[in-house]
């Protein structure tokens, strides 16, 4: 009877006592953990967060957690969006001056218009013209790169990378003369 009472204080310190069975069997199966299988993938985080940035720029940047990259995607768009500014308003400026011309009504006191002739003023138009429309280009593809970006970092941040596929150098020790011999070995690791 001792005996029994040991045995059954042994059991219930080890969680395998059962009060109601007088004898428990238990089969223990080994499962092995898939250490190919990483984390949980979202297949529409990068649609979302190409459709944040989309909606504003910066957004999927920060929908990804690369928060260092939306200060970079502002000073790009902010600055070909400066330009396209600057530019259109020197287009605009020389282009009234321009139908001034031609329309007769132009000040010939003025200090700035008076010293340019039109051929001048016409070839300032097409160069600020030209300016505008490129800034314009940039300022588009800045804000499309702004999207690409976002969804190829949402996709690669699903891209399983960790210590069981590397490549490694290896420099192994000759056993006859002892010098190191070059080498590239691929590890996979199960």
């Amino acid at each position: 009877m001792k005996n029994i009472a040991l045995i059954a204080l042994f059991g219930f310190l080890c969680g395998n006592f059962s009060v109601f069975a007088q004898a428990k069997t238990t089969e223990m199966q080994l499962v092995a953990a898939d250490s190919i299988k990483g984390d949980e993938i979202d297949p529409l985080s990068p649609a979302k967060a190409a459709f944040y940035s989309g909606i504003l720029p910066g957004l999927g940047q920060a929908y990804n957690r690369q928060y260092w990259k939306v200060p970079v995607v502002y000073l790009a768009i902010g600055t070909s969006t400066y330009f396209y500014v600057s530019n259109n308003r020197q287009y605009h400026r020389y282009r009234d001056e321009y139908k001034r011309r031609l329309a007769g009504t132009s000040d010939p006191a003025d200090p700035y218009w008076s010293r340019l002739k039109t051929e001048r003023i016409v070839d300032a138009q097409k160069y600020y013209q030209r300016n505008r429309d490129l800034s314009l280009l940039i300022t588009v593809g800045f804000y499309i790169l702004n999207i690409v970006e976002a969804n190829v970092s949402a996709h690669l941040m699903q891209f399983n990378v960790n210590d069981n596929l590397s490549l490694r150098p290896d420099f192994p020790q000759n056993d006859i003369d002892y010098k190191r011999n070059v080498g590239l070995t691929l590890n996979y690791s199960f």
